[in-house]
């Protein structure tokens, strides 16, 4: 039976507290004192201490001081409130997490479901740098390359406590997948994971999705709806694009973050949550503070831990890797094996790569379409700026010729509608083939469809008006 030690020198708080733990079927202790907690941990280690911040005879962090003698113990913050700095030096000492005063049995019951051991979590890693050594792959992410390395080691020291994430970089670098990694490597691994993306949905609708509404409280609100807070409880939020959340609702995630307390849309009672939040944005975020996007007190406090993410462009030789993993992955999908020609790997390290990792993951694919034999040549693959300029579009022996002069908007158009003709309007096929989602080849035949509309409006206004 594991066995928890109770640091608090409330000796009501402290019997609260320890009856809570006695509850959930561990061994407790109590110690109202450094020293009476050092001794508990000498006689008896627990695996877990819940440690008050301010003791009569100094500082809980003072605990830190001997670092092996909680080598196998996860700490546990107890404060009155909480501050960055706090979070900051706890992260850097090696403290789990941390709880504000008063601590709720929902907020108990958390931390004691997620009771691993440190030495457990240092087994694991190195599990995953043996596995990153030998295939190149770290959790969800690909690459041997220097910037890389340097996110692993950032990802390792995170992932095990409970502090916010901020995660930055182009678009395309894989900013869900480093949140992903740090969720399955956390304590709070068997919990949700939710990601959302703040842009994608409607500022009229983002309330609702990430706080929740009550039945009626605004038209269409039939019945009552949880949103991402309570959905992920006990677990990971990833808020991507986190710049594009309306000001009025960041006050709100803001309060989330200092309380831990939120009320769903049209209610006021208050209910708690107990949720790691990793944010996420493409834009620069001091950048994004001084346009007025993102709130400072908002970007202070989600940047406790920031993680920059290098472009492809980088990142060298992982390239090569990472082409390779996506050629394995569509070939084990669809039962054809099918590899790179050399001449084609070594046109895929000259492109620059603006669209990053995604991009280059649809270009593998639209390159294993085009591919009739098991040899991926260089025919189809993008090229550079200069390069591209003296090129038409061909596909597959027809040629689509656009003069030189033509917008990029309208080349763009006309390249996805003549793809769309030559494969008989198959949508999944063109978008392949045009190395775009799904979701933007809608898009666009959308836009299109609606401009072809408000132009043939147009004539029929003109040709009625005109003399007869």
């Amino acid at each position: 039976m594991s066995r928890v030690l109770v640091v608090e020198d409330d000796v009501d708080a402290a019997r609260m507290m320890a009856a809570l733990v006695a509850e959930a079927g561990f061994t407790v202790a109590t110690a109202q004192s450094l020293r009476e907690a050092r001794r508990h941990i000498a006689l008896d280690p627990p695996e877990l201490v819940l440690l008050d911040l301010q003791l009569p005879d100094g500082s809980g962090l003072s605990l830190f001081d001997d670092p092996q003698s909680i080598a196998n113990t996860q700490v546990v913050l107890i404060t009155g409130h909480a501050s960055l700095e706090t979070s900051i030096e706890a992260l850097r000492l090696g403290a789990a997490d941390y709880l504000i005063k008063p601590v709720t049995a929902r907020q108990l019951e958390g931390i004691l479901s997620r009771i691993i051991q440190p030495k457990a979590l240092e087994a694991e890693l190195q599990g995953l740098t043996d596995e990153w050594k030998r295939s190149g792959r770290f959790g969800h992410l690909w690459g041997r390359s220097t910037p890389m390395q340097r996110i692993y080691e950032q990802i390792a020291r995170v992932s095990g406590t409970a502090v916010t994430v901020l995660i930055t970089g182009e678009s395309g670098t894989g900013k869900e997948l480093v949140a992903r990694t740090l969720h399955d490597l956390s304590r709070r691994r068997n919990a949700p994971f939710l990601a959302v993306n703040c842009g994608a949905i409607s500022p009229q609708l983002i309330e609702s999705e990430i706080f929740g509404h009550e039945k009626g409280s605004f038209t269409g609100a039939e019945r009552q709806h949880q949103g991402f807070f309570e959905r992920a409880n006990g677990g990971t939020l990833f808020l991507d694009e986190v710049t594009e959340m309306p000001l009025a609702l960041q006050v709100k995630l803001l309060r989330v973050l200092e309380t831990g307390t939120f009320m769903r849309v049209g209610s006021t009672v208050v209910q708690e949550t107990d949720v790691r939040l990793v944010a996420a944005t493409n834009r620069d975020p001091m950048e994004a503070v001084k346009a007025g996007k993102l709130r400072e007190d908002l970007f202070y406090r989600l940047n406790v831990f920031p993680i920059a993410l290098p472009t492809l462009r980088e990142r060298g030789g992982d390239v090569e890797l990472l082409a390779e993993h996506f050629v394995a992955e569509v070939s084990s999908r669809e039962g054809a094996v099918k590899t790179f020609s050399p001449g084609a790997r070594a046109k895929l390290l000259r492109y620059r790569w603006p669209g990053n990792v995604r991009e280059l993951r649809n270009v593998v694919q639209r390159n294993y379409v085009m591919t009739e034999g098991s040899v991926i040549g260089e025919e189809w693959l993008p090229v550079n700026g200069p390069e591209r300029e003296a090129m038409s579009v061909a596909l597959s022996g027809d040629e689509l010729r656009i003069r030189i002069g033509t917008s990029m908007a309208e080349a763009e158009r006309q390249l996805i509608l003549a793809t769309m003709r030559y494969y008989n309007h198959h949508k999944e096929q063109a978008a392949a083939v045009l190395g775009i989602s799904l979701k933007t080849l809608y898009n666009r035949l959308k836009e299109y469809s609606a401009e072809e509309a408000a132009a043939a409006l147009r004539q029929a206004e003109a040709s009625s008006s005109a003399p007869d």
